[in-house]
């Protein structure tokens, strides 16, 4: 089991930046692959950025390429998604999600995912 806890949510201007962190407990952190998705109202939940367990690779959607950054601390059992830029349409409950034994082709796959967190709501208002 994986016990995953997101921070860093809130309310931001369009064009601002947040720093969402997920703290990890449980099963070995350090050989899960991370993701971060996101789900909108109405709207099924979409892989934003996922990392390779070594930080060798990453995955970004391309709706976020350029604007976020996905980076882990394995001493700390923390992945952290840099928000920078954000638009209106960024605004969702963001996710953070563990994917034990994975491949990096297996990164952006949704279902690849078993261990989630609670959310945290980001809000980007104009």
């Amino acid at each position: 089991q994986v016990q995953l806890v997101e921070s860093g949510g809130g309310l931001v201007q369009a064009g601002g930046s947040l720093r969402l962190s997920c703290a990890a407990s449980g099963r070995t952190f350090n050989r899960n692959i991370m993701g971060w998705f996101r789900q909108a109202p109405g709207k099924e939940r979409e892989i934003v950025a996922a990392i390779y367990w070594s930080g060798i690779s990453t995955y970004y959607a391309d709706s976020v390429k350029g604007r976020f950054t996905i980076s882990r601390d394995n001493a700390k059992n923390t992945v952290y998604l840099q928000l920078n830029s954000l638009k209106l349409e960024d605004t969702a409950v963001y996710y953070c999600a563990a994917q034990p034994g994975g491949t990096i082709a297996t990164m952006p796959f949704r279902l690849r995912y078993d261990y989630w967190g609670q959310g945290t709501q980001v809000t980007v208002s104009s």
